[in-house]
């Protein structure tokens, strides 16, 4: 599938960019920032998707700084969460965006494929099932169901009940920009992809 809206190329990006860019690092940073690695990919036609309106960029990006680096859920909880909503979308850029980011956070392949097989995988310890199931609920029906808000709530506080709600939603509408706009795997990404093919776990 060839892109709908084609990125632009960072050097037409502008000012507007540099501050939505900026606007990725919360006021409050709970969790490390990515390593400045230049073989990590960089997501260029993502940002370079959402360069067509910087304001929106900078609006997204304030959210979703916090998601990554400010939130009350641990990295892991986070992953576990955007990798079932991209599983559950069919998002492949978001997929292989976050196996890079669930790696950082401790979660093996295994888990990786667990996340594809959903909640009812076998495995799953009680909380991180229910996590899981969580996603698939707010993507669905919008509502967590009153169960998994239980079993949620055994661990979680006020705060982070909402982080998952948040998580979850903040995702899904990246997935729905990945998929109505057509934005198209990166190179950088695409020995992942062949990767992650090649072991059965691309979705």
């Amino acid at each position: 599938m060839s892109a709908r809206l084609e990125p632009l190329a960072p050097k037409e990006w502008g000012e507007g960019m540099r501050t939505a860019l900026a606007a990725l690092r919360p006021a409050v940073v709970r969790h490390p920032l990515p390593p400045q690695d230049p073989s990590r990919p960089k997501g260029l036609n993502v940002l370079g998707t959402l360069a067509h309106n910087p304001e929106l960029a900078t609006a997204y990006h304030t959210l979703t700084g916090y998601i990554l680096f400010g939130s009350n859920l641990s990295a892991r909880q986070r992953e576990l969460l955007v990798l079932r909503v991209a599983a559950v979308r069919g998002s492949r850029y978001e997929w292989l965006q976050h196996t890079i980011l669930a790696a950082d956070a401790g979660i093996t392949p295994e888990e990786v494929r667990r996340v594809i097989d959903g909640p009812d995988a076998d495995g799953w310890e009680r909380f991180e099932e229910a996590l899981v199931r969580a996603a698939d609920e707010l993507v669905a029906t919008a509502r967590i169901g009153d169960d998994t808000w239980s079993t949620l709530r055994s661990e979680l506080d006020e705060k982070a009940i909402l982080d998952v709600i948040f998580t979850v939603g903040t995702y899904d509408v990246l997935a729905m920009t990945f998929l109505s706009c057509g934005v198209e795997v990166d190179d950088d990404l695409r020995p992942l992809e062949d990767e992650l093919r090649g072991n059965g776990l691309l979705i």
